[in-house]
């Protein structure tokens, strides 16, 4: 089920990246200190991708041509987060159909899927899974493998397409080297295995273990796209959570500048570095009929709606929030038992450069670099002008982000190289 890759070596603004094959993408300097989080992701057979495996650094950009695939592989990502989250697959694939490759060819049964995985990295080590899901004749996933350091941990089948479950084999390493038993189809065997396995033998814990890595790593994923159209006007007073699509911006903002002024104070830097005109503060004001509005305090007694600035800013700003900011204010759903402290928030934004300028573009760069280098954020992103991306990653190196040298060749894809605590990877159509 896994993916392959051949190796590449290219060179970004001067930097000349190595093989990455058999070692780890950590991302900029200082990593992530042990908390879970992926290295990878897989798709095997993916809607246009087949065999694609892209290393995942701390900050990464996916660049290339539209039409190369950036949009399919964030979404893949984001899918493997919500079935990580225990969403049923139904949701979670509304149109599974579109996730099929083009030439595929149904078999004897007339049955279609697609296959994607990832490795989650941390304190187990590389944890490796691999879904297979049958998209015709009926939604399913129909196989799954955790893997670690070449054991397989849990692998599931399906044995009888009359039944809705698949058959299930973990590890457990006591008198019986496996038990087996059926789960649901519906769902990732991996985020219900917690609820099964009784951790009773070493090989048991082991898979516990493994299991939860893998599902932390996931969880924590905000995936944004900020629309203008729905930032301008004013919103209704409510949980001061952003929504991906921060429609509900003035709101948040109404929240973060009472609870955190030091934060606060890092996001007014951030605008008046990136939005056009005088800057002394960004606010949110109640209106009589009960609602709020964000603003741009200009300082001389003038405060400019935010339904007066342009897409660019508005963007510039939504996603400067999104890096100054944590699960406690994005609407993310971690897994509360494990202790936030070792926990990494994952940002996965469509449309990272999209209609900013090269002086916003430079400033977001560099505040994402500075952010992930401190290891509780990780971001990937999809980009147009990689040029931009670059020139944002030098302004973040001086500013103390590392420099992550590494390439993988993905299917056609060039490769990927590190610049300024950036892994840039780049996809060919």
């Amino acid at each position: 089920m896994a993916g392959s890759s051949a190796s590449s070596v290219s060179s970004v603004s001067g930097v000349v990246s190595v093989p990455a094959q058999g070692r780890r993408v950590d991302g900029a300097a200082g990593g992530c200190s042990g908390r879970p989080h992926l290295t990878e992701l897989r798709l095997s057979a993916f809607a246009r991708h087949r065999r694609v495996a892209l290393p995942l650094g701390a900050f990464t950009v996916l660049a290339g041509p539209s039409g190369c695939g950036k949009t399919t592989a964030l979404r893949a990502y984001e899918a493997l987060a919500r079935l990580g989250g225990g969403a049923e697959v139904g949701e979670v694939f509304p149109d599974p159909v579109a996730c099929v490759p083009e030439r595929a060819r149904p078999d004897v049964q007339q049955r279609r899927g697609f296959r994607i995985g990832c490795t989650a990295d941390g304190p187990e080590g590389p944890v490796r899974l691999d879904v297979a899901v049958q998209a015709e004749p009926e939604l399913r996933i129909v196989g799954e493998r955790l893997s670690a350091d070449g054991v397989v941990l849990l692998e599931t089948a399906l044995r009888d397409p009359s039944r809705r479950c698949v058959q299930a084999a973990w590890h457990t390493a006591g008198q019986s080297p496996v038990t087996r038993a059926p789960l649901p189809d519906d769902r990732l065997g991996t985020a219900l295995l917690p609820l099964r396995v009784a951790g009773k033998t070493e090989g048991q814990r082991r898979v516990l273990a493994a299991a939860e890595q893998m599902v932390v790593a996931l969880r924590s994923v905000f995936a944004c796209d900020p629309r203008p159209d729905r930032m301008r006007g004013p919103v209704p007073v409510g949980s001061g959570r952003l929504l991906r699509g921060c429609d509900n911006l003035a709101d948040v903002l109404w929240r973060t500048r009472a609870e955190c002024a030091r934060r606060h104070a890092q996001l007014v830097g951030a605008v008046r570095a990136g939005c056009a005109g005088a800057v002394d503060d960004v606010a949110a004001e109640v209106l009589e009929d009960g609602t709020v509005r964000g603003v741009l305090d200009r300082g001389d007694g003038v405060r400019t709606e935010l339904g007066r600035l342009g897409d660019g800013e508005l963007r510039y700003l939504a996603l400067s929030l999104v890096l100054l900011t944590g699960p406690g204010v994005l609407e993310v759903d971690p897994v509360g038992e494990v202790p936030a402290a070792m926990q990494t928030l994952s940002v996965v934004v469509d449309g990272l450069d999209r209609g900013l300028d090269p002086v916003q573009r430079g400033e977001l760069v560099g505040l994402a670099a500075r952010m992930c280098e401190r290891g509780h954020i990780r971001v990937v992103g999809a980009v147009s002008d990689l040029a931009g991306v670059v020139a944002g990653a030098g302004a973040g190196a001086g500013a103390g982000a590392g420099t992550v040298p590494g390439s993988v060749g993905v299917s056609g894809a060039a490769g990927a190289a590190g610049v300024g605590g950036v892994t840039v990877v780049h996809l060919e159509p």
